[in-house]
């Protein structure tokens, strides 16, 4: 089976997964991106240059793109486009090909961090104070604010006084303010089929943070972040790999968002023994998967560095650029 990696981008790490994941059955990774210069174009087996998401050949692109090179199976990795691919889902399986996506109620409330401490709420899902509007003379400083949809941590700030409160770029009625919690921070990396049924859930402290991503991280034994990361994605109904972050004393878990795809840090999870692309490929050829909550390695240390790639101006121009024939 072939596999179709969208907004690669620099997800150098992720490509390489699934080629391990595939090479025993003689698969192939193809990564597309609209950017000619993104890395994992030229770890791919094929890079492909493809349309934006909001063009209206995007589909096209796809669905050439997957006949000519036999794909299976479709992994969006960007949140802006896992709206689309949950919409077009269908489509593309008429068209013989999965995608890895929740469905999009569950994106849905993913993305809208309003909407996902509703959903908490309504559930039991401990999440911090929230401030309503009508609380703003009550709110005690320091606070915590994000914009209600965005990602990569773009927005997201301690906020010390009333003033600065003020001074936030974000919109009145988009900006989420809640209270500061200084707690380790933890993202659980779960992975579920294509049933809603929760395979793995691998708990990792986030040591060092940049741009919201990961850069410094470790394993941890707790079965508490195991079971409630479970419990969890199986309220949302996630399907594949997704990334729920929360806030854990010991005690109480707290959940602060859930990106339904891979985040930057999953490798931790795919070293310590739960490579979620080989369990997706192990899905997809039909096979069986128990589920393995809690068998990972613990207290196994990642450190994120960049890595290069040099490429050779004829290799640049052997990159393979969509256009509608």
């Amino acid at each position: 089976m072939n596999v179709l990696i969208s907004s690669a981008s620099r997800k150098v790490w992720l490509v390489r997964e699934f080629q391990a994941a595939v090479s025993a059955t003689g698969g192939k990774v193809v990564a597309c991106d609209a950017e000619r210069h993104a890395a994992a174009l030229y770890a791919a087996d094929m890079g492909i240059v493809s349309p934006s998401l909001g063009t209206p050949d995007f589909l096209a692109f796809l669905l050439d793109t997957c006949t000519a090179w036999q794909i299976g199976l479709i992994v969006p990795t960007r949140d802006a486009e896992l709206p689309w691919f949950a919409e077009h889902r269908k489509v593309l399986a008429d068209a013989g090909v999965t995608v890895m996506v929740s469905t999009p109620e569950a994106i849905r409330t993913c993305q809208d961090k309003l909407a996902f401490i509703a959903f908490c709420r309504k559930h039991g899902f401990p999440v911090p104070h929230t401030y309503r509007p009508e609380e703003r003379e009550e709110i005690e400083y320091p606070v915590f604010v994000k914009p209600r949809f965005g990602s990569a941590a773009r927005g997201a700030q301690i906020v010390e006084n009333r003033e600065a409160l003020a001074a936030t770029s974000v919109r009145e009625g988009e900006l989420i303010i809640q209270s500061l919690l200084r707690l380790p921070e933890y993202t659980l990396d779960t992975f579920s089929d294509f049933s809603g049924r929760v395979i793995s859930v691998v708990p990792r402290e986030r040591l060092k943070v940049c741009a919201g991503e990961s850069i410094v991280g470790r394993t941890v034994d707790a079965p508490q972040l195991v079971n409630a990361g479970k419990d969890l994605a199986e309220s949302l109904g996630l399907i594949g790999h997704a990334t729920i972050q929360c806030f854990w004393d010991g005690s109480e878990v707290t959940f602060i968002e859930v990106n339904p795809r891979f985040g930057g840090g999953a490798a931790l999870g795919f070293k310590a023994g739960i490579s979620t692309p080989r369990v997706l490929v192990s899905l997809m050829a039909g096979e069986r998967v128990e589920p393995c909550l809690g068998e990972y390695r613990k207290e196994l240390f990642m450190f994120r560095h960049s890595q290069d790639i040099y490429v050779s101006a004829d290799e640049l121009d052997k990159l393979k650029i969509w256009s509608r024939a």
